[in-house]
């Protein structure tokens, strides 16, 4: 499913997030959004995804207006994935799985062959099945992570959207869960803190600098020394590489 962002503006009380910010996602893409702190990646994902209103400006997913398309309806084609969630409850996994496929059943519809065969296949995706009837409480970080992903999964949707997935992970689990994001066959927005990840993994990449789009494009064209210094305040060598997949080393200043 394509995306097509046109024109958000959004606030809070008197302070406004986004000004004017436009976009377009392929379908199947994966498209990065980085900049600093405060910059709006976790604002602008929760409009694409219709968590929240824009003030101005719309959305559309595979051509529909999202805000003219019911939650539910909305809820069976869009996934969101935030950065970390914790419970108390005593669940295990397929507990947690089975979540989504809240947006498929009915307050008095009984528990389907094809809810299961959803959280069985969305497990398996991700390589978790094994720990379907362990406690939650007892995963690693990026153990839960998996999970949460694979929750997503349920909802069979089309488009995902991830809020700092990676988050208070070590490296080989970033690069683990990124990994298998970008194999999953949905298009997919990430916000990112981690600028060498998003240019590995990430088919464009959007730069946010105070709430407007400062950049987009291939990771080689917007992953810059000057775009960096100017958003990030870093200075940064840039090793440039045939797969537009730079890699970057930041100087100490």
């Amino acid at each position: 499913m394509s995306i097509v962002a046109e024109n958000l503006t959004w606030g809070v009380k008197r302070k406004t997030i986004l000004t004017n910010v436009s976009l377009t996602v392929a379908p199947g893409e994966t498209l990065g959004l980085i900049g600093p702190n405060g910059s709006g990646k976790s604002s602008l994902l929760r409009l694409l995804a219709g968590l929240r209103q824009p003030m101005a400006g719309r959305v559309e997913i595979n051509g529909q207006d999202i805000a003219r398309v019911p939650r539910k309806a909305l809820s069976r084609q869009v996934a969101f994935v935030q950065q970390s969630a914790a419970t108390d409850t005593n669940v295990t996994v397929a507990d947690v799985v089975r979540l989504g496929r809240t947006p498929h059943r009915s307050a008095l519809s009984v528990w389907s062959e094809a809810d299961e065969a959803a959280v069985t296949q969305a497990l398996d995706r991700v390589e978790i099945a094994s720990r379907r009837k362990q406690a939650w409480q007892t995963l690693s970080g990026g153990e839960r992570q998996r999970v949460h992903i694979a929750r997503a999964l349920a909802q069979t949707p089309q488009v995902m959207f991830l809020d700092e997935p990676t988050n208070h992970l070590d490296i080989h689990h970033q690069i683990e869960i990124l990994s298998m994001v970008r194999d999953l066959d949905l298009t997919s927005v990430i916000a990112l803190h981690d600028l060498n990840l998003a240019a590995l993994f990430c088919d464009r990449i959007v730069v946010l600098e105070g709430g407007s789009v400062r950049a987009c494009g291939t990771p080689d064209a917007v992953l810059t020394r000057d775009i960096l210094r100017d958003v990030f305040r870093v200075t940064a060598h840039i090793t440039p590489s045939e797969t537009s997949r730079p890699h970057i080393r930041f100087v100490a200043q």
